[in-house]
């Protein structure tokens, strides 16, 4: 072994394990200050590479171990699909190590370090909304869900969405770096007035703007029938816990995704069976319906149900990688022989579309019904939220992962969907967690993954003409970063393709009646 491999690889080694750092700082271990200084080991052994090649790859094996600690629990899922994914996405982060390199390697100038304030952070989130794609699985563990329990700091989601929480974050990080790294005063009061700046960007977003504007109220129970050893008893402690409902002053009654494998469109006597429990609690029902349709295709839908029977559903449409289908199936559906991945792919529905629930006073709440992973989808609560919603309703089933940091984690969604939306959020999960929130990511009620039972929440319902600055922009923060990327690739390539350039040296001259010498 040569001494640089000697150097390298426990360099590599602790960019793997540095990697998994920022994970501490989602539910589960919960330290979401951390996130604020998370980032500075592995961008320190990232700048302190000895060329290009090996900051990309340390960036990569950073990336690698985020994913594979961050996303551990789906082990059951994909077995030893997992270090391939982590392998897979972790080459998004490449980039970073290479800005990093490039921008603070060595003696940083001050030029140079007051670009990485801009250039590291908008690296960052291009990597985390690439990863986020629909067809690449979707988004999970976004840096900044990880401030969901703060809804000062979720004034920036309202604006810019998580995606300006996780710039925030990263040009903190970065900060914190330079001060480090860098020797001049003025570049180090530069790096801390930026960290401030970021750090009270999302308290004064939150007080500059005024309370989500509101249109009533409605009263929602969530009902969480805990674990059950099949799927008749499934839908038996539904119907039991929600009967215990009646006599209460109740406008929705919402189960957790699966609570039904039946399929309600030809089971007659199940859909009068729930038509009378809505009857007798005076409130409509939204079910989880899981099943076998007519097609011969399994699909997962939220069915609303009142007093006369089916009213209108929604199937969803962002299904999970490998728990409700497999991607590229014809090669890679190995897995589901190795470990618990769908064993068929679910069908998916084709548009987010608001249902007409009434509530028990008659007045028309128009709701965003939409289902487990599709709260890990900025792009779908606010689409609901253009369309008029009052309040957004995730089903949800983590009943696979537990005893994992998996339902927390995803509870915790729904408050950055809350404070993005301008909507108050309410989750059903059928073994916990549930959970509810206010239009500005508070959480106002919970049940944990130990319970079994229901909760009833009363939330300000929003203004359906209502519009936070993220629900009327989109995503323009990625969209700004990408740009940021860009022109720093440019700037980073121009010298280079310049040098490429130029024409070589002359060749030598030869004495007249000398051949040319030979090489």
């Amino acid at each position: 072994m040569n001494l640089r491999t000697a150097l390298t690889r426990p360099a590599r080694y602790g960019a793997l394990a540095s990697g998994a750092l920022p994970v501490l700082t989602f539910p589960g271990a919960g330290l979401a200050w951390l996130a604020w200084a998370a980032l500075v080991p592995g961008l320190l052994l990232m700048r302190a590479a000895d060329g290009a090649r090996e900051a990309a790859v340390r960036g990569w094996w950073f990336g690698a171990g985020f994913i594979l600690t961050g996303m551990y629990w789906l082990v059951p899922s994909i077995g030893p699909g997992l270090p391939v994914l982590a392998v897979l996405f972790g080459v998004l982060q490449a980039p970073l190590g290479l800005a990093a390199w490039w921008l603070l390697g060595g003696e940083p100038t001050p030029r140079r370090s007051a670009a990485a304030l801009v250039v590291l952070p908008a690296v960052w989130v291009c990597a985390e909304y690439a990863r986020s794609w629909g067809a690449l699985g979707g988004p999970w563990a976004v840096l900044g869900a990880t401030q969901w329990e703060h809804p000062a700091v979720l004034g920036l989601a309202s604006v810019g969405g998580v995606w300006l929480v996780s710039w925030a974050l990263v040009t903190v990080n970065t900060a914190l770096l330079v001060v480090v790294c860098v020797r001049g005063l003025r570049v180090r009061a530069l790096a801390a007035a930026t960290a401030l700046a970021a750090l009270l960007a999302g308290p004064a977003a939150f007080a500059a703007q005024a309370a989500p504007a509101t249109s009533g109220s409605a009263s929602v129970a969530l009902v969480q029938a805990g674990s059950t050893p099949d799927e008749q008893a499934r839908l038996e402690a539904n119907v039991r816990i929600t009967r215990s409902l009646a006599g209460r002053p109740v406008d929705l009654v919402v189960w957790g995704e699966s609570s039904t494998t039946e399929d309600l469109d030809r089971q007659r006597a199940t859909v009068d069976r729930l038509a009378a429990l809505s009857r007798s609690t005076g409130a409509q029902l939204l079910v989880g319906e899981d099943a076998r349709k007519a097609d011969g295709r399994i699909s997962k839908d939220a069915v609303l149900v009142d007093g006369s029977g089916l009213v209108a559903r929604y199937r969803k449409i962002r299904l999970v990688p490998f728990g409700e289908y497999i991607p590229l199936r014809p090669l890679l559906g190995w897995i589901a022989g190795v470990s618990a991945a769908a064993g068929e792919n679910r069908a998916p529905g084709s548009s987010v579309h608001l249902l007409p629930v009434v509530g028990r006073d008659g007045r028309p709440l128009p709701v965003g019904a939409l289902i487990c992973f599709e709260s890990a989808f900025p792009d779908m609560s606010r689409t609901a939220a253009r369309q008029g919603a009052e309040l957004i309703v995730y089903q949800s089933a983590t009943s696979t992962f537990q005893s994992t940091w998996a339902p927390a984690q995803h509870a915790s969604l729904g408050a950055l969907r809350a404070a993005e939306s301008g909507r108050p959020v309410v989750q059903a999960a059928l073994t916990g967690e549930s959970v509810a929130y206010d239009a500005q990511g508070r959480r106002l009620a919970r049940l944990g993954t130990d319970a079994s039972g229901s909760v009833t929440v009363q939330v300000a319902l929003a203004d359906p003409a209502a519009r936070t600055w993220y629900v009327q922009w989109g995503d323009w923060v990625p969209l700004t970063a990408l740009a940021v990327v860009l022109v720093a690739a440019a700037a980073a390539a121009g010298p280079v393709l310049r040098e490429r350039g130029r024409p070589g040296p002359p060749p030598a001259a030869t004495p007249t009646g000398l051949p040319p010498a030979r090489v």
